[in-house]
């Protein structure tokens, strides 16, 4: 199908690279009219980490376009160490980067997803948010990623009586250009990775494009409160 986002307005945070940056081609060729965020490499360049900024840019969005009907939170940062070895810091730095990052966007957006009244947010959670990898030293990763998915399911009761559906995707090991660097620090992670998945595969961002692109689609219309796992089946066993 083609189309199928024609006449919506989306805000992909995290646009510059990995899963965003899959998401913003994919809504782009389903029709929708798309703007890119990131630090750097799309369309507006904001530190989302920086609430006066990120509330400047959804203020001027939305008042340029009127509403905005989809807004993906696919932005993060975060440290991999063994608890050990992470520091407090780090830590701190890794929450913020996973739960502060959505919880910015997605305030500075609400009255922009209320005015398009069938709106989709669409967060991102991870399968380390329901089992832990061998091999992974992800505590704080784990920790952040659980965070968003309750307050996924709390947005969703937030925003139901507004037409605002809230869902969130739970990604397996994505090929990106951040996650290529655990590849190389570990050359043995990939078949641990692949001992959980019963798929054989690594994933690519567009495997989880084509799901945001359903749940931002009307298709996806009776869908809210969901967390929808694209895995290889790793956390179904």
């Amino acid at each position: 199908m083609a189309d199928r986002l024609a006449g919506k307005l989306a805000v992909v945070a995290g646009a510059g690279n990995g899963i965003g940056q899959g998401c913003a081609r994919l809504f782009a060729a389903e029709g929708a009219t798309v703007i890119g965020v990131d630090r750097s490499g799309a369309d507006e360049a904001c530190d989302l980490l920086d609430e006066g900024a990120t509330n400047a840019l959804f203020q001027r969005i939305g008042a340029e376009h009127g509403r905005i009907d989809i807004l993906v939170n696919a932005a993060a940062f975060a440290h991999f160490d063994w608890i050990e070895a992470l520091s407090y810091a780090d830590w701190k730095a890794t929450l913020t980067g996973e739960l502060d990052i959505v919880f910015l966007a997605t305030r500075a957006a609400w009255p922009w997803l209320k005015a398009s009244g069938r709106a989709s947010l669409i967060n991102f959670g991870s399968a380390n948010a329901r089992h832990a990898l061998e091999g992974s030293p992800a505590l704080a990763h784990c920790a952040g990623k659980g965070g968003v998915l309750a307050m996924t399911r709390q947005l969703a009761m937030e925003g139901a009586p507004h037409g605002i559906r809230a869902n969130s995707i739970a990604p397996g090991f994505i090929r990106t250009a951040a996650t290529a660097r655990h590849l190389a620090a570990d050359p043995a992670f990939e078949a641990k990775v692949l001992g959980k998945n019963m798929l054989q595969y690594l994933g690519e961002p567009d495997d989880i494009g084509w799901c945001a692109v359903w749940l931002a689609s009307d298709e996806a219309r009776y869908v809210t409160g969901a967390d929808i796992a694209v895995d290889a089946g790793a956390t179904a066993w």
